[in-house]
This record gives C-alpha cells, structure tokens and sequence, in this order.
C-alpha cells in the first residue's frame, strides 16, 4: 500500500496526486493508476482527482510532465566541464540513473506503457511540439551536441541531428536494459553503453583514443 509518508501536509492536493501517483507507478506499475486507488495513496477525496485533472489520462500526463521536470532537474545538476564527450557521456549516465529509479515512470514517458500517450517526435529540421518539460530536459542534450560540434573534436554535423541520434543511442540501450535484455553481463554500462558512445563520437569523427579517455573519464566520475 502506497502511503502519504513523506509527502508534506503543505503540500497541494494536485501535487499530491501526481507524488502518489508517481511512488504507486513505482511499486505496482501502470496498472495501479486508478481513480480511488491514487486518492487513497494522496490522502484527497476521489473529487479531486476529476477536479484538479479530469481524469486518470490528464492525470498520468501530469506525471509524466513532473517526470521530465525531474530528468531537467538531474541533467541541470550533471557538472559540465571543457569536455563535450564527457558530458555527453554524463548525461547518458544520468538518464539511465533516472529511467532506474522508477522503470514504470521511464515506460510512461516515452511511450512504451500501455497508458501511455506521450510520444515526443524530435523532428530534425523544425522546433519540438513536446511539452515544456520535455523540451527543457532535451534542450540539455542540444547544448552539448552544439558544444561537441563546435569543438572541433568531430567533423561538420548539424548539432540536432546529432542530438537525435544521441538521444536515440541512449534511449535505445536504457529500454533494452530494463527489458534485461543484458542480464548475461556483469556490468552493462562499461561493457556495451560507454562503448557505444565511444563508437558513436568516432563515427562523427573523434579520435578513438580520445573517446576513450572521455567516456572513461565520465564513468569514474558517475560510478
């Protein structure tokens, strides 16, 4: 049984909500997002659930917003040096650290639960129609991909492509590691994670000596 420990009495009943309906994705999935099952966990009548959200699905996209507030929050915090690669292997890091925390939550944000109804398309040559917080989350990952092409560790690239296909390298491992799609290796960050980054900024045209170094340099910092 999900529970209100932890969430303060201060707090608002729309905020409440989404914290209980956020720790109940956690401890039991999609499945136990309903009506009276979250306002239980919030401590809140079931009429608040209608009245603040309308519904269980404005409610999940709710928590699926707070979710990418979340991730914008912990890529914020990443300490950027004068390394691009690094960072960039830092903030696959830190997505992964964040998709572990609540697996249920990561499914829901990017599409891949059956509620879900959030499915960001990053379009290359136009701005990104996504939700506030996805768009300060992924803006994080613009602004590296910029200073990686500007450093002129790699060849010309066009920065938000660079970033899709980033953004797409990392997704792409977090949601087969959770599937356990890796359950046979004893550590699935440095023996198929760092070195697809590796391969990745050697295809854009890094030395691999000096991908290497980086995305070694990145994971002792975030072991």
């Amino acid at each position: 049984m999900v529970s209100t420990e932890g969430i303060p009495e201060s707090v608002g009943a729309a905020e409440r909500l989404v914290a209980a309906t956020t720790r109940l994705l956690a401890a039991h999935g999609s499945s136990g997002i309903k009506v009276r099952t979250v306002a239980a966990a919030a401590g809140v009548s079931t009429m608040a659930v209608y009245s603040h959200f309308g519904g269980v699905p404005e409610l999940t996209q709710a928590v699926i917003e707070d979710g990418f507030r979340a991730l914008d929050t912990a890529f914020a915090d990443v300490p950027f040096g004068d390394d691009p690669v690094a960072d960039a292997a830092a903030l696959a890091l830190t997505c992964r650290r964040i998709a572990h925390g609540n697996p249920h939550l990561y499914d829901l944000m990017f599409g891949l639960a059956t509620r879900a109804t959030y499915r960001p398309l990053i379009c290359i040559d136009r701005p990104t129609t996504a939700t506030p917080g996805f768009g300060a989350a992924y803006a994080h990952v613009l602004g590296v991909c910029h200073r990686l092409v500007e450093s002129g560790r790699v060849g010309s690239h066009d920065p938000a492509v660079v970033a899709a296909q980033l953004w797409s390298l990392v997704h792409g491992f977090i949601t087969l590691e959770l599937a356990d799609t890796f359950a046979g290796a004893d550590d699935p960050v440095r023996q198929v994670l760092m070195p697809l980054g590796v391969n990745f900024a050697v295809g854009l045209g890094d030395s691999r000596e000096g991908a290497t170094l980086s995305h070694e340099r990145a994971a002792r910092v975030w072991a």
